[in-house]
């Protein structure tokens, strides 16, 4: 497989966007919610992964002051446990460096334990939990946050993620 192309997500991207909504979550958010997240939110950056020209994945961030949100991430079932949703990762939390995040945070729900395994391989912990926090069924989510983004430990543990990253899709 080839490496993923990210680039920002736009309007145009959102038809493809709704597709893995609709695949990848119970709860998925409506079109014109990313819409004002695209146009309006000036705390929101979203990035999308595509692969030989279509959409496999996306990610997106909230800025708030020294925090970044993680407020989703999707990837295509065709395309997961590729390294896509690494890369994505990776992005998301350069670009919350470049934002001046000192730490990220997100919430994920407890049954999600694909997300959980890929967010701890990432150094986020489990820091507290939301009960009842997702609408659709009443599951509790998790909330996870990194250490410091710029300490030795987080810098280290992303350089090694996308090192075995880069190797796999050299070597797909």
């Amino acid at each position: 497989m080839r490496a993923p192309v990210l680039a920002p997500l736009t309007v145009a991207d959102l038809d493809e966007v709704a597709v893995i909504e609709k695949i990848s979550f119970t709860a998925p958010w409506p079109t014109s919610a990313y819409t004002t997240e695209l146009t309006t939110n000036r705390l929101a950056r979203y990035v999308g992964a595509r692969i030989d020209g279509v959409l496999v994945g996306f990610g997106g961030i909230w800025l708030m002051v020294d925090e970044a949100h993680i407020t989703t991430m999707a990837v295509l079932p065709a395309n997961r446990r590729t390294g896509v949703a690494t890369i994505l990762l990776l992005e998301l939390l350069q670009e919350a460096r470049r934002g001046g995040a000192r730490v990220a945070t997100l919430d994920v729900r407890v049954s999600n334990v694909d997300a959980q395994s890929l967010y701890r391989a990432f150094g986020f912990v489990e820091v507290g939990r939301r009960i009842r926090y997702y609408d659709d069924n009443d599951e509790d989510a998790l909330v996870m946050t990194t250490s410091e983004l710029e300490s030795p430990t987080q810098l280290a543990i992303e350089a090694a993620l996308r090192t075995r990253a880069t190797e796999r899709f050299a070597h797909a």
